[in-house]
């Protein structure tokens, strides 16, 4: 981060009186201080669930110019874009306004959240979710097709599996814009794409998850093991 962006940044955040009287908790979210400089990010504080392996960060972008809300969910990390703002008092307005009900929306869910397109796909009444082992090859299941989780550009998490040791996972997606299902694995936290997964329809999803979902997580397991004694070298 530029030196001149950087003292901008710590200038007006200084102004922010009402940083000093953020909850300590809220909704099972416990409140850092944060105040560091991170490549091109200010992250200013954060809420963490770790029970829940959530969190959010409220950060100033440099490449972008603006105040931002990062999330956290599992290994998945995204912006709010409710939150954006190149002014701060806006976003303050923003954090002072929504943040108590956002974090309080992050320990339940409300079908009604989740838009017409994605209830119309039936994905929280898909019986073969029912099938979906707690457990496979050491990963856990975090998000299930009866909850799904909102992200970005339309798209929803509808499955997780996670071994947060490893910090490794396998997740598939709907997008609402393109109406298709598809993968995402996280090796040792970084993004590897999968396309055995790719579906439009649930019945299909569910033969790609029966032919590959095991296989992709073994391997996806195998991957990190190897990666991280790597790191060990």
């Amino acid at each position: 981060m530029k030196a001149e962006t950087l003292e901008k940044i710590k200038q007006e955040l200084s102004e922010w009186t009402e940083l000093a009287e953020l909850p300590r908790e809220l909704h099972g979210f416990v409140l850092e201080k944060l105040g560091q400089e991170i490549e091109d990010r200010y992250d200013i504080f954060s809420y963490q669930n770790k029970a829940l392996h959530k969190s959010v960060t409220a950060y100033y972008h440099e490449e972008t110019h603006e105040y931002k809300l990062r999330v956290k969910i599992g290994l998945i990390e995204f912006c709010n874009i409710t939150y954006i703002s190149e002014e701060l008092s806006v976003f303050r307005n923003h954090i002072q306004e929504w943040l108590d009900e956002y974090l309080h929306s992050l320990t339940v869910f409300d079908e009604k959240s989740l838009g017409t397109i994605l209830r119309q796909k039936k994905v929280t009444s898909w019986e073969a979710a029912s099938d979906l082992p707690e457990k496979l090859e050491g990963f856990t299941l975090f998000i299930r097709p009866q909850e799904p989780v909102k992200i970005n550009n339309g798209s929803f998490i509808i499955l997780d599996y996670v071994d947060f040791s490893i910090e490794s996972s396998v997740t598939i997606y709907y997008n609402i814009y393109r109406d298709e299902f598809f993968g995402e694995a996280r090796i040792v936290n970084i993004p590897d794409v999968s396309y055995e997964f790719d579906a439009t329809e649930l019945d299909e999803l569910e033969s790609r998850l029966q032919r590959h979902l095991e296989d992709r997580l073994r391997e996806v397991r195998q991957r990190a093991i190897a990666q991280k004694e790597g790191m060990g070298k």
